[in-house]
């Protein structure tokens, strides 16, 4: 089994600047161990359940409500029977289908 899950998380207290909380965030999702891909607008984790990938969510939030007021949070969930590499092989699915690579 395979799960995807696309999340982004901050806090929304008023500093514009939110990469230091992203890159605390993105220190539990490094050390879990799991499959990621860090993008602009979010982080997509892959796992072999959804139980495994919101686990590393919920440390992320345990991370940011130690000085947080306020967490903001969006996931998205895609799970499928079937191994684990979906991450790399839903980008090299459509770059076949076009005949190419894609600017990723």
């Amino acid at each position: 089994m395979s799960a995807l899950v696309e999340f982004s998380m901050f806090p929304t207290e008023a500093t514009q600047s939110k990469s230091a909380f992203v890159a605390r965030v993105l220190d539990i999702v490094d050390k879990s161990g799991l499959a990621y891909q860090l993008t602009p607008m979010g982080t997509i984790i892959e796992g072999e359940s959804v139980e495994e990938v919101l686990l590393v969510i919920n440390n992320a939030y345990k991370e940011l409500q130690k000085d947080c007021g306020r967490v903001y949070s969006s996931i998205k969930v895609d799970w499928r029977e079937g191994p684990v590499g979906r991450l790399n092989n839903k980008v090299a699915a459509v770059e076949e289908k076009l005949g190419r690579k894609l600017n990723s």
